[in-house]
């Protein structure tokens, strides 16, 4: 018999997430007599004190901690295998695709028009995420697939599928020194404030400085207008260009990828097929010659052959 019942542990989660015995009571909507006599079964069968409590405090332990840490993870595998076992048993079953708002670098509804046209195509819900969560809602189950930029986003535990490789770009006031250039170098911006993108490793361009943290371009847009930094963007997240900022081409920035990910474990058909469309469109978008797209097959047998990852980045 397993040492922890799934229900056991989302009582220790919440009282431990809460650390007070009656707001998690009511969190799970049970008695708080019961909840108290369920942490304390919790611990004598693991032969550890979970928590440290006072009349008026409730603390973790280091064992209560690493059950905490490990117990989010476990609960959060066993809701994502319940959905997909739902969704695999379900024939109606719709695609959850994830976006942040502009970060499609306009293909999006060329890629759902392909996918419209394939035999036994599904409902797509296009989910919105923020500026670095996006991978997560595939890991966790919340979508199916995510567009992401590579390498800025995180892509472990996930297939993926390079749609198209760009250039990045300097955002600059009017006024700005380099804004007089037809293009610059990161050499160039030493000594620059740049953002700091909330969730992603600070590199930084050479000797520039990092900046306020930032959740997405429409903040660091904002900063750049006040004079407090400017910033280097992957060229379709610049876009539209803004009247009253400068675009200029970074010559030496590591590229960007946009990419479309799903989890390694999903070898579902509809997510083949929707992959392979989105390649294809990708590839007329761009006008290039691929040839027949090999996503389906990736999905299918195992990691996605993408194009290989752009060097690390300076940040997004």
């Amino acid at each position: 018999m397993a040492e922890l019942e799934t229900r056991e542990l989302e009582y220790f989660v919440a009282v431990a997430e809460e650390l007070h015995f009656g707001r998690a009571a009511a969190r799970l909507a049970i008695a708080q007599p019961a909840l108290s006599k369920a942490i304390r079964r919790v611990e004598s069968r693991l032969g550890v004190t979970l928590l440290e409590r006072s009349s008026r405090h409730v603390a973790l332990t280091p064992a209560g901690e690493a059950l905490l840490h490990h117990g989010r993870h476990a609960l959060n595998a066993v809701g994502a295998a319940a959905e997909k076992a739902r969704r695999a048993g379900d024939q109606r079953a719709r695609l959850r695709l994830v976006i942040k708002p502009g970060g499609d670098a306009n293909l999006l509804s060329g890629i759902l028009a392909a996918y419209a046209g394939r035999p036994g195509a599904r409902q797509v819900d296009i989910l919105f995420g923020g500026a670095t969560d996006r991978a997560d809602h595939v890991r966790d189950g919340r979508a199916d697939l995510a567009l992401l930029y590579a390498p800025f986003d995180d892509l472990t535990g996930l297939d993926h599928e390079t749609l198209m490789v760009e250039g990045r770009v300097a955002i600059l006031p009017p006024d700005h020194r380099l804004a007089s250039r037809s293009e610059i170098t990161l050499a160039d911006l030493a000594q620059e404030t740049l953002p700091r993108w909330k969730g992603v490793r600070w590199t930084g361009a050479p000797e520039a400085r990092p900046g306020p943290e930032v959740t997405d371009a429409v903040e660091a847009l904002q900063l750049i207008r006040l004079g407090r930094a400017v910033a280097i963007l992957p060229r379709s997240l610049a876009q539209p260009t803004q009247p009253d900022l400068v675009h200029r081409p970074v010559t030496d920035a590591p590229s960007s990828a946009l990419v479309l990910a799903w989890s390694q474990e999903d070898r579902r058909g509809l997510v083949a097929s929707f992959v392979a469309a989105a390649v294809d469109a990708a590839a007329e978008a761009e006008g290039a010659t691929r040839g027949p797209s090999k996503a389906g097959n990736a999905v299918a047998a195992g990691p996605a052959a993408s194009a290989e990852q752009p060097d690390p980045p300076s940040n997004p």
